[in-house]
C-alpha cells in the first residue's frame, strides 16, 4: 500500500511528513531502550543492532511477494507488526521507516513527497494497532508460546485494514479528487482485510520459526514464562521466585545468517514469482478514478526503479539482481541506524550518569 505522489495534496503531505519525523524522533529515543536496555535480554544490547537491521531487510524481501487475494488484486506484507513483535514497536517504526526510504528513493516504489504519508500509514498505524493489540491478547491468554502466535496472527491481521481506513482519512482531509468517501472505505477497508489475512499469516509463521529456534529473541515473548505452581492444602500457589542462575550468552549468529540468506533468496529467486496483479490500493484508486492524479516518482530514472536493473534485459536476472541490491543495501543501511542508536545511548547514558563504557551504562541503567 505504497502511497504514490499526487494522491495527497502538499499540507497534508507536508503534515503528515511532521508526525512522521516526531514518531520518528521519539521512536529513536524508544529504540535505545530496546536496543541498549535490559531488554536487549542475555545475548546483549551490542548484538540486537544487526538483528534489527536483518528484520528491515527481511520486511524489505517479504514485501516483494505480491500474492492474489481477489481477481486481479494483489497484497503484499506492511511489516509493523512483524517488526514491532520481533524488536519492539520503537524499533519496529525505525524498521519499516528505513525499509520505506529504500523503496522510495532507489526502486522508485512510494512518492516521496508521500514519504511521510507511508511512513504513517505503514509504519506508525500498522505498529500501535498491532501492538496494542498484541499486549492485550498476551496480558489475557495463557502464557505460552501458543498464545505468541496467535496474538501475533490477530495483531498483524486488525493492523492492515487499520492502515487502509487511515488512508481514507487521510484522503478525505487532502485527497486531489472528489470521489465518494464511503465507497473508498469500504472497498479500502474490505480488500485489506483480505490482504490482512496473508499478513497474519505471514507473520505468524515468522514469529514461530523464531520462537521454535530463538525464543529469547522475540521481544514480545519476553517476560511471558509462567511462574511455577505449587499445591498447598490443595490450593494452587505461586511458588516462592529463586535467584535465576545467569543464563549463557548465545550468540544469534546463525540466526542471523540463516535470516539473510532467506531474506536473499525471497527477494532474489522467489519475487520472480509473484503476482503481478495491482495491489489493493492500485486497485481501488483505479475503480474510484483516483489514480488519475498519480505523479512521475523523483527518481523513476534510478537504475533500480521498478525493481529491476537498468540495462539487464533478462526479466527473471534483472529483478533477482535488484531484489538481492535492495536486501543488501537495506540490511547495511539498517544496521548502521541501529548501530548509531546504540552508541549514542551508551555513550551518553541515555540520562543515566554514565560518562564511561557502554557495558556500565546496559548493566546498571533500568532505562
Amino acid at each position: 500500500m505504497h502511497v504514490p505522489d499526487g494522491f495527497i495534496d502538499a499540507p497534508v503531505s507536508v503534515a503528515a511528513g511532521v508526525v512522521a519525523a516526531g514518531a520518528v524522533a521519539v521512536s529513536l529515543r524508544g529504540a535505545r531502550r530496546e536496543l541498549g536496555g535490559e531488554r536487549a535480554g542475555p545475548i546483549g544490547g551490542e548484538r540486537t543492532a544487526p538483528l534489527a537491521g536483518l528484520v528491515a531487510a527481511f520486511v524489505f524481501a517479504v514485501q516483494m511477494l505480491n500474492f492474489p487475494v481477489a481477481a486481479g488484486t494483489s497484497g503484499h506484507l506492511l511489516g509493523g507488526a512483524l517488526a514491532a513483535i520481533l524488536v519492539g514497536p520503537y524499533t519496529g517504526v525505525l524498521c519499516v521507516s528505513v525499509v520505506l526510504l529504500m523503496q522510495g528513493v532507489l526502486f522508485a516504489d512510494g512518492g516521496l513527497t508521500a514519504l511521510g504519508v507511508n511512513i504513517v500509514l505503514m509504519g506508525i498505524v500498522t505498529v500501535l494497532v498491532a501492538w496494542g493489540v498484541f499486549r492485550g491478547l498476551t496480558a489475557l491468554l495463557p502464557r505460552t508460546r501458543r498464545s505468541v502466535v496467535v496474538a501475533s496472527f490477530v495483531a498483524a491481521l486488525l493492523s492492515v485494514p487499520a492502515s487502509a481506513a487511515a488512508f481514507v482519512l487521510l484522503y478525505a482531509l487532502g485527497g486531489v479528487t472528489e470521489v465518494p468517501l464511503g465507497s473508498v472505505l469500504a472497498a479500502m477497508v474490505g480488500v485489506h482485510v483480505l490482504i490482512g489475512i496473508g499478513e497474519a499469516l505471514i507473520t505468524a509463521l515468522t514469529v514461530s520459526a523464531v520462537l521454535a529456534v530463538r525464543p529469547d529473541l522475540v521481544y514480545g515473548a519476553r517476560g511471558l514464562a509462567a511462574p511455577l505452581k505449587l499445591r498447598v492444602g490443595g490450593e494452587l500457589v505461586d511458588a516462592p521466585a529463586a535467584e535465576p542462575a545467569p543464563a549463557p550468552a548465545r550468540s544469534p549468529r546463525r540466526v542471523w545468517i540463516g535470516g539473510l540468506v532467506a531474506s536473499l533468496v525471497l527477494a532474489g529467486f522467489v519475487s520472480f514469482y509473484a503476482s503481478a496483479n495491482p495491489d489493493g490500493l492500485e486497485r481501488v484508486a483505479s475503480d474510484k478514478g483516483f489514480d488519475k492524479s498519480v505523479e512521475e516518482h523523483h527518481t523513476a530514472d534510478s537504475p533500480l526503479a521498478d525493481y529491476g536493473v537498468a540495462d539487464i534485459t533478462n526479466a527473471r536476472l534483472s529483478g533477482g539482481l535488484a531484489g538481492v541490491i535492495g536486501v543488501g543495501a537495506t540490511v547495511v543501511v539498517g544496521t548502521g541506524v541501529f548501530y548509531a542508536v546504540r552508541r549514542r545511548r551508551t555513550g551518553s547514558g541515555d540520562g543515566a550518569g554514565s560518562t564511561g563504557g557502554g557495558d556500565r551504562d546496559t548493566a546498571g541503567s533500568s532505562a
